[in-house]
């Protein structure tokens, strides 16, 4: 296959197994990671509970692979001219954008998380844009976002889009309560970006991506995939990953995902800290989902000069579900595991109402994982070998959104 992809972020969580996943599929593959995330997981104290291999020796992997190129940049997306050469050396056909500061609750911890999370985001972001524009203005960018954009209004989620509303016409968006909104729509439009309530200076950094993928796309011609995911969780994609193919895995406060947190902790005695009173409701999916989700997004690309959203999970679950999946897990593999509901360290609704759409994968053709509570087994079996190299210091929450 000639089809060239840059995965941006390729050392990443996600980035590392699609790069895998890819490669296998024969697509010619491109890459390139400043290793934040190795080095802010350990300046947060902890450390991947998989053993993942130095970056050297993962490009040795790589190099393994007849359609991977022969170097992996390890420069910073903010660096505006070396992207804009890389891009120009590259010619990818898709760019896979991944390349971003993850963490909410790291944003929250101090100005000077909150500062880098915002402006390498939003400037890498901008960089990125200016160079498709000058070098590749017909590639197709996938772009990583977050469920977390929406938030939780209280009223059902379209996918990133409202939905058209003939000119002349008043619509109305109605939510939950049938009260009624009255949108006025000025002809052409194919629609309005679905209002954001983003919860941390993370997810506010996303919101401004979007905004600006969006003015590329309708400014310059761009052709863009701005996929919401859901939280993902899981460490292995085939089941049959070498371990040099392992992707990282954190469980720490600030880069473990609630349900990666939470099988952690159930293996190494810990309760589960489940966040008030764990009604909060997102969408989750396993990480083969998600690889799954991306590769169909390729395959499929917009037509070209578009904008498109794929809001990107399985199903919704609440917090409390979670656990209880979690709990009945560890059980079945002897484990003596149980639950503590701590002090919220966050700013957010515990019960509220949430309804996001997700059917335009479907119809691409996403074929989900639905048993959510084997995947979870699964993963904490996976985990049991590598119970000694928790560090238990690294759990609790020390980040408050109050002040």
């Amino acid at each position: 296959m000639n089809h060239k992809v840059l995965i941006l972020g390729i050392d990443g969580y996600i980035g590392w197994a699609l790069a895998n996943h890819l490669l296998h599929r024969k697509y010619e593959v491109y890459g390139m990671d400043n290793l934040s995330r190795r080095k802010l997981v350990t300046h947060a104290g902890s450390c991947s509970l998989t053993p993942i291999r130095s970056f050297p020796d993962r490009q040795m992997h790589l190099h393994k692979f007849k359609n991977f190129n022969d170097r992996v940049s390890t420069v910073s997306l903010t660096d505006a001219y070396l992207i804009s050469k890389m891009l120009e050396e590259y010619k990818p056909d898709t760019i896979i954008h991944l390349a971003e500061q993850p963490s909410a609750p790291w944003s929250m911890k101090d100005v000077h998380s909150c500062i880098h999370t915002q402006l390498d985001n939003i400037s890498g972001t901008l960089s990125l844009l200016w160079a498709m524009r000058e070098h590749c203005p017909n590639a197709h960018l996938i772009k990583l976002g977050t469920m977390g954009e929406y938030g939780t209004p209280d009223c059902d989620i379209p996918e990133g889009i409202i939905p058209n509303i003939p000119c002349g016409h008043i619509g109305t968006w109605i939510n939950r309560q049938e009260n009624t909104i009255a949108l006025k729509l000025k002809c052409p439009m194919s629609g309005l970006p679905f209002p954001r309530s983003p919860g941390s200076f993370y997810h506010l950094s996303k919101v401004h991506d979007t905004h600006n993928i969006i003015f590329a796309c309708k400014t310059w011609g761009l052709t863009s995939t701005d996929i919401m995911q859901g939280v993902v969780f899981g460490v292995k994609v085939t089941g049959e990953e070498s371990e040099i193919e392992l992707t990282r895995f954190d469980y720490d406060q600030y880069f473990g995902t609630v349900i990666n947190r939470f099988c952690a902790q159930a293996i190494s005695g810990h309760p589960l800290t489940i966040y008030g009173t764990g009604g909060q409701t997102r969408g989750y999916l396993p990480l083969k989902d998600s690889i799954q989700c991306l590769t169909i997004a390729i395959e499929n690309p917009p037509e070209q000069g578009s904008y498109r959203t794929l809001n990107q999970f399985e199903n919704i679950y609440t917090i409390n579900e979670l656990a209880a999946d979690v709990l009945m897990g560890a059980y079945s593999l002897g484990l003596d595991a149980r639950t503590d509901h701590i002090p919220n360290p966050r700013t957010e609704l515990e019960s509220h109402y949430y309804n996001p759409a997700h059917q335009k994968l479907f119809d691409l053709g996403y074929i989900p994982t639905t048993d959510i509570a084997d995947e979870i087994r699964k993963l904490i079996n996976d985990l049991i070998p590598y119970k000694s190299r928790i560090t238990s210091s690294c759990i609790m929450p020390t980040t408050k959104w109050r002040s």
